[in-house]
């Protein structure tokens, strides 16, 4: 028998088979390597195999046998190579996201990770996902997150991206985060605020899923008996997997994945896959919900620490304070008394002292240094009296109306116009009327250098809120805004004896009411006085 294949040559060339492909070339050398990996599909050899046979060979019917099952076993070999290949690979990808979703406590990376592999071609390749998450509070399972193509042109542009960019899984969830996380959620958000369904409507199908803690494929879903024709036509397919997300028992969430774009059939296969990779997206998301959960009580715990703090250091400033106030009220009530009595005996003098008189400079001069410093003394007992404020509703109009008519004589006699501008329907204030008419007063009357030529000073009120709103703007008084701080600290000014507390004691009375007092310079259009008057007991610490 002519034999016209090279198997029972010990040595080949190119010429002699042809079936050898480049980077082979140590089969040219191996006979039984050769013969096992190629000759079976080679056509020669089949040809010498049906010539051998119908020459009655008694062998040729054992050697059709032994080929047969060579190729079969060879075809089954290359199976289970490739299926180790592919397992290979999702055990890889596993991998890769495992390391992602346990090193991550950001929820919204966790989700953009889960739902980036779930829909990616070099993930599990679905064309669609949406999330559920389970809001125990509410009792409702209620759509989070959607992730994929809403029509086919879309669908071919993100492919046409992924395979431009070639990104890595990692780098693909990343990105999604960075760039389309919000607007993949307000592209499905219609579908994702019908997604929300009670916990206990155990009639549901995704509830039953959920309870049942295993995925579920649903096939035929517009004839389905458990599908609701509302979760069909909202889908728009016919075939979707339901995946819930278990930790520990507790109910996390679902995720709903279907192949609406390539209507690629979801195998047994895809299911278990995807079940394997639901525990640990099921883990990271809680533990993302709880990060984030123990964030806010520490900023809450936090906040209430430093609102202790404050309350410990607004404690013992109190303390030093009344301190001050009761040995400032000592010693002004043992000054005062000798004080009046010269300042009695000085005013008798000058009384019946004719203008000839050449001591009466003299004593004019004690009468005037007695009239001021009857007036630290004032301001000193009215500091003291600032430490405990008696406050009560009253009417604006008739606090700002009493100030004027107090200071109208001096005012007036200094060359002075004031003009009130009272509010329209203003609600009483919570306020110690006797110190905010004190504060009024020392406003209009305020010893602070840089008087300009325009003396006039104007007074508004208006309703704003749970508050009214008092603006007073002195024209006459040019300062620099610094200086006006300087102002504002008590005794800072030491030019004369008191100046620099009046205001000082102004702010400090209406801080233990809790009342803001703004003061705002402008050295060409005079100061700015803002005071914010409270209208309900409550607001007051």
């Amino acid at each position: 028998m002519d034999r016209e294949c090279c198997w029972n040559r010990e040595v080949v060339t190119q010429a002699d088979c042809p079936n050898i492909d480049a980077g082979e070339q140590e089969l040219f050398f191996s006979k039984l390597q050769r013969i096992t990996e190629k000759c079976c599909e080679c056509h020669v050899f089949h040809a010498d195999m049906v010539q051998l046979r119908d020459s009655a060979n008694p062998l040729a019917p054992l050697l059709f046998e032994v080929m047969s099952e060579n190729c079969r076993q060879k075809s089954q070999i290359q199976s289970l190579v490739s299926f180790l290949d592919n397992k290979t690979l999702e055990i890889r990808f596993l991998h890769e996201l495992g390391s992602v979703l346990q090193s991550s406590v950001d929820l919204d990376e966790v989700l953009s990770v889960a739902l980036t592999a779930i829909t990616a071609g070099k993930g599990f390749g679905m064309n669609r996902a949406f999330l559920l998450l389970c809001d125990r509070e509410e009792g409702m399972l209620k759509g989070y997150l959607g992730l994929g193509p809403r029509n086919l042109e879309e669908a071919s542009r993100v492919w046409d991206e992924i395979i431009q960019n070639d990104m890595d899984l990692q780098t693909l969830a990343q990105n999604f985060r960075l760039n389309k996380l919000s607007s993949e959620r307000e592209k499905f958000l219609d579908v994702l605020e019908l997604l929300t369904i009670p916990l206990i409507n155990k009639d549901h199908i995704v509830i039953k899923a959920l309870d049942g803690k295993r995925p579920i494929m649903i096939n035929d879903a517009f004839n389905h008996p458990d599908v609701p024709p509302e979760l069909a036509r909202l889908l728009g397919v016919d075939t979707f997997l339901l995946m819930p997300l278990i930790s520990r028992n507790r109910r996390v969430g679902m995720i709903v994945a279907d192949n609406c774009i390539n209507h690629r059939a979801i195998t047994e296969e895809d299911m278990h896959s995807l079940e394997t990779f639901g525990f640990p997206v099921a883990f990271a998301i809680e533990r993302a919900s709880l990060y984030d959960k123990l964030q806010v009580e520490l900023n809450r715990v936090t906040e209430a620490g430093k609102k202790l703090k404050e309350q410990q250091e607004l404690i013992v400033r109190m303390e030093n304070m009344a301190l001050v106030g009761r040995i400032t009220s000592s010693i002004a009530h043992s000054v005062r008394n000798p004080l009046m009595i010269i300042g009695g005996f000085a005013r008798s003098m000058l009384k019946n002292s004719p203008v000839s008189d050449p001591k009466r400079t003299f004593i004019e001069s004690i009468v005037a240094e007695t009239r001021q410093l009857e007036g630290v003394l004032d301001e000193i007992l009215n500091y003291s009296d600032s430490l405990y404020p008696t406050r009560d509703f009253w009417d604006v109009n008739q606090l700002v109306e009493t100030a004027l008519h107090d200071t109208h004589e001096m005012l007036t006699s200094l060359g002075y116009t004031a003009r009130y501008s009272p509010g329209r329907d203003l609600p009483p204030v919570y306020i110690d009327f006797k110190q905010l008419s004190y504060c009024l007063r020392t406003v209009l009357l305020n010893d602070i250098n840089g008087i300009s030529t325009n003396r006039s000073i104007s007074i508004s009120s208006h309703n704003s809120d749970d508050s009214v709103i008092l603006q007073i703007e002195d024209h006459s008084r040019s300062i620099s805004q610094a200086e006006l701080d300087h102002l504002l600290v008590p005794f800072s000014e030491t030019r004369d004896l008191g100046a620099g507390l009046g205001l000082a004691l102004c702010k400090t009375m209406l801080e233990k009411q809790g009342i803001p007092f703004l003061a705002h310079a402008d050295f060409h259009d005079g100061i700015r006085y803002t005071i914010t008057l409270p209208t309900r007991k409550e607001e007051q610490p």
